[in-house]
């Protein structure tokens, strides 16, 4: 999709709890690349396809919240690894559901393929898709299928 298309799209992107360590935190489940090449790689992404790209880490609950609440009226969709939050929280869910923005769920491993606690998210039945199991390319693909969804929402 050429970038330049006539829309405005800002997507927020958002990190969970211990993805600051990648690179370093268990590499053979995480891969080698770090949180910067990641946030280096969507800023280029997002370039390609017209679109801002504004990324957040935090290990904290509450931060990601109001960084979902922060999101209405400056973002036009969400791109999210809850990391361990996705399994456990249902204040990040909440927060999503309120916001009613679209969101794309990512993850690095495939969650599925991985200890049964995992298994289950909570972001996943209020999102528009999910995309594990790529490594960094799994925010890649996110990106794409959220940007793609809101032109085809807004064409309609």
């Amino acid at each position: 999709m050429p970038n330049d298309t006539i829309i405005n799209l800002s997507i927020l992107v958002l990190h969970g709890p211990n993805l600051n360590l990648l690179g370093r935190r268990e590499p053979g489940i995480y891969g080698s690349v770090t949180l910067d090449q990641i946030n280096q790689l969507l800023q280029h992404e997002g370039h390609k396809l017209g679109v801002k790209v504004f990324a957040l880490q935090s290990n904290h609950e509450g931060a990601l919240v109001d960084s979902i609440h922060d999101a209405l009226g400056k973002h036009q969709g969400i791109l999210i690894n809850a990391a361990a939050y996705t399994h456990t929280s249902v204040a990040i869910r909440d927060a999503l559901a309120a916001v009613a923005l679209p969101v794309v769920e990512v993850h690095l491993s495939n969650i599925y393929q991985r200890e049964t606690f995992r298994h289950h998210s909570f972001i996943a039945p209020i999102a528009i898709g999910q995309i594990s199991g790529f490594g960094a390319e799994s925010y890649r693909l996110g990106l794409h299928a959220l940007v793609d969804n809101l032109r085809k929402s807004e064409k309609s």
